[in-house]
């Protein structure tokens, strides 16, 4: 049984000092507060972070601000002010974590770079996040999600039939590269420090972390020599046992019947059992012309049944088939509603916005 009680929470007593600004660092940092840690947001006295008026804002915040800054402290600083200055040197001698989301070589212009900060605290972790890493010929230059992505290969692999990069409204090299990395990366040097160990700098690209974890099409070059085909890999659609198919109302089943023992009860509920031997580990070959033949055939099948109607067939089956959600059906599927994934919350300038809850739940 899981506890939200804050004396439970594994990073209660670490305080984070936040400089960064938009999504992957805030984002980060309040991964950071909903295990525990104090967050110290601190902004410049100007405009403050720019996630503030991004995108949807109904009276003075946007909506992305108030998603990933909750559960922080807010604390205006003009950093290169000499008192400013000093007074965030002061804080950086009680802190556990320093997080940092500019080019590299700001910090170190503004007095304080990690040789600065780890000699008024040398158990201190600071963490960098930047779109190319510290070192590099594109470490100085601009950019965000779709062009970390971009460089990466993951937009010509996302595509559709024709080869064209389709964008995802999911930021993967933002929340992927730039959060989850820097969470990763600052939770093994506390531990480090926690062990006695001296203090680090963790260089977190966001760039590299999508490029690491772009396994698939890796694999597909060490076997051919050259990556797939569009919607021909094995993930991508080059298998009709892992794919998505149209319904007769226009919405969409994901089927991922990739072992054999969930195609062959796949087979079964859409009345097929002939295609049951038709399946990648029986030799199927990934792409080929039979795996497109049986592609074709369920996207044929699929179209004759509503989604629901789907959905209520596969509903005893333990197949991984299932509906593809709008996000509004999401928010109200009885398994996000079970685990309270999301709740109502009210700010004081904006009213009620839908919060997430953590998305790692601990328990003693």
């Amino acid at each position: 049984m899981h506890s939200d009680s804050d004396a439970q929470k594994p990073l209660k007593g670490i305080t984070v000092l936040d400089l960064t600004r938009l999504l992957p660092g805030p984002m980060a940092t309040l991964h950071l507060a909903d295990m525990g840690a104090t967050v110290i947001k601190i902004e410049d006295k100007g405009v403050g972070d720019y996630a503030r008026t991004m995108s949807h804002v109904r009276k003075e915040l946007s909506q992305l601000f108030i998603a990933v800054n909750r559960g922080k402290e807010i604390l205006a600083l003009d950093l290169k002010n000499k008192d400013d200055h000093a007074r965030f040197l002061s804080m950086v001698e009680t802190a556990d974590v320093v997080i940092e989301s500019f080019r590299p070589g700001v910090m170190d212009r503004l007095g304080l770079g990690w040789a600065v900060l780890k000699s008024r605290n040398p158990r201190l972790v600071m963490c960098a996040i930047s779109g190319y890493g510290q070192t590099g010929p594109l470490a100085l230059s601009a950019g965000h999600d779709i062009n970390y992505v971009g460089y990466a290969g993951v937009l010509a692999q996302t595509t559709d039939d024709t080869g064209r990069p389709v964008l995802p409204n999911f930021q993967i090299g933002d929340l992927l590269g730039g959060s989850q990395s820097a969470v990763q990366g600052i939770l093994a040097a506390l531990l480090a420090v926690k062990m006695g160990g001296p203090g680090r700098f963790v260089d977190v690209s966001m760039t590299d972390a999508v490029f690491a974890h772009h396994v698939m099409p890796l694999l597909a070059y060490n076997y051919y020599g050259k990556t797939a085909a569009p919607a021909r890999d094995f993930l991508t659609g080059g298998v009709p046992c892992y794919n998505i198919y149209r319904t007769k109302d226009g919405r969409y089943m994901a089927v991922g019947a990739l072992e054999l023992k969930f195609w062959e009860q796949c087979c079964d509920v859409i009345g097929r059992p002939d295609l049951k031997t038709r399946h990648w580990s029986l030799g199927q070959e990934i792409g080929g012309d039979d795996a497109m033949q049986v592609t074709a055939e369920l996207e044929h099948l699929f179209q004759t049944r509503t989604q629901q109607a789907w959905t209520e067939a596969f509903a005893q089956t333990d197949c991984c088939v299932s509906p593809i959600l709008a996000t509004e059906e999401a928010l109200q599927h009885p398994q996000f509603v079970a685990r309270a994934m999301s709740t109502i919350a009210t700010h004081p300038t904006e009213g009620d916005y839908l919060k997430t809850r953590a998305s790692v739940l601990f328990s003693i």
